[in-house]
């Protein structure tokens, strides 16, 4: 795999961006197409050498650019010093072991490693392949891992519509047992055989741990909330009463276990929230803290519009039970839509729900999720709080 000479893919266009995805349209059809995920060298149009990476004639993404000097290949030990820099930056830079033993390992494009995703809970390593380059080389992925993290169990997956899009066949490891950690404190199960994405948000930590200095003895609303991390760290913080809804009984299962590990007192209930919402407004139920975490929207830039009218409706019925005075944190995790689409959108939820919201604080994900300034793409995750008056 390391002595054989890579295949070279041409350009048909010149190519000024530094960005690691070349699309589809701007390639040359190799006249021998290498298997999808292969690593090739890259070359412009003129034949100057561009980088090397991953090639897939299948992918709308055709090239992902890993390494772009001449002199470094890339192979196992350089997958290994990637990685190893991710982990260092986690452990050094960010200090994240004195917070957490569940962190984001490894953030795709943000850490020059397109397509892959790592999640790190305890002894067990979560690996996502969001391409057939990682896919193909993961043994290269898992030896690195084993290196920082001696010991550690793995569970690895793929999407179904990745594995369509990349054209790679991936059923995914054994269903492992969920991994305890601890965040800022509190405990949770991370269980990534029977939860959402990678079995725990952690790239919520930092807002939960915000949010939870300001709800001691005060009513919390947590919707959608999943396997309860908002909630759950409300109920240890000192709220008076904490309720939590999701529409996903299994999730709360999950959640409900949450809250027993800490001694937790929430009420949660299985729910769609907008009937939910609708007649709890009726009722008159006000909470003084409203957080509002839904799952992705859209990954189709068509339905873009689309899932900002879903955002509005959700935040305008939201904004219509927190009390006056009261605090919102209002999330999107659609990468599609923009920091700047998202706040459009409060503004005219709160315009139709006749409240007024006043922006404390806006944020995203924590920084074991690192994105490059000229790769937004690995940017998605939107939090807003703001104090809601009449």
């Amino acid at each position: 795999m390391t002595n054989t000479p890579l295949q070279t893919v041409h350009l048909k266009n010149a190519w000024r961006s530094n960005h690691p995805w070349i699309f589809q349209r701007l390639v040359e059809k190799p006249a021998q197409r290498p298997k999808p995920g292969a690593i090739v060298e890259v070359a412009g149009v003129d034949g100057t050498w561009i980088g090397r990476g991953f090639y897939n004639g299948h992918s709308r993404i055709a090239l992902r650019i890993l390494e772009t000097d001449p002199d470094v290949p890339v192979d196992a030990a350089w997958f290994a010093r990637r990685i190893s820099e991710a982990v260092r930056l986690r452990r050094d830079e960010l200090g994240l072991d004195a917070v957490s033993d569940a962190w984001r390992v490894v953030h795709s494009e943000g850490d020059g490693l397109s397509g892959l995703v790592v999640d790190r809970y305890g002894d067990l390593l979560v690996v996502e392949f969001f391409s057939a380059g990682m896919f193909r080389h993961r043994e290269w992925i898992y030896d690195a891992l084993r290196a920082e993290f001696p010991g550690c169990r793995f569970y690895s997956f793929a999407d179904e519509h990745v594995q369509k899009q990349e054209s790679f066949d991936f059923r995914g490891t054994e269903p492992v047992s969920p991994s305890v950690i601890t965040e800022h404190g509190i405990r949770f199960r991370a269980d990534p055989a029977g939860a959402h994405k990678t079995g725990f948000f952690a790239d919520q930590r930092e807002n939960r741990e915000w949010l939870s200095h300001r709800v001691a003895g005060k009513r919390v609303l947590d919707l959608c909330c999943n396997t309860g991390g908002f909630g759950v760290y409300a109920a240890v913080r000192g709220a008076s009463e904490v309720v939590g809804v999701d529409i996903d009984d299994a999730v709360l299962e999950i959640a409900r276990g949450n809250a027993k590990l800490n001694d937790a007192r929430v009420r949660f209930v299985q729910a769609d929230i907008f009937p939910w919402l609708r007649d709890a407004a009726i009722a008159g139920e006000q909470f003084d803290v409203v957080v509002l975490d839904p799952a992705k929207m859209t990954r189709d830039r068509e339905q873009v519009i689309p899932a900002l009218k879903k955002y509005l409706d959700m935040n305008k019925l939201a904004l219509g039970v927190v009390k006056p005075g009261g605090l919102l944190a209002t999330f999107s995790c659609t990468g599609l839509v923009s920091e700047e689409q998202f706040l459009d959108m409060l503004r005219r939820a709160a315009f139709y729900a006749g409240r007024t919201v006043q922006v404390l604080k806006v944020s995203g994900a924590g920084a074991d999720h690192p994105y490059l300034a000229h790769v937004q793409e690995s940017r998605y995750l939107k939090a807003v709080f703001c104090r809601v008056l009449d």
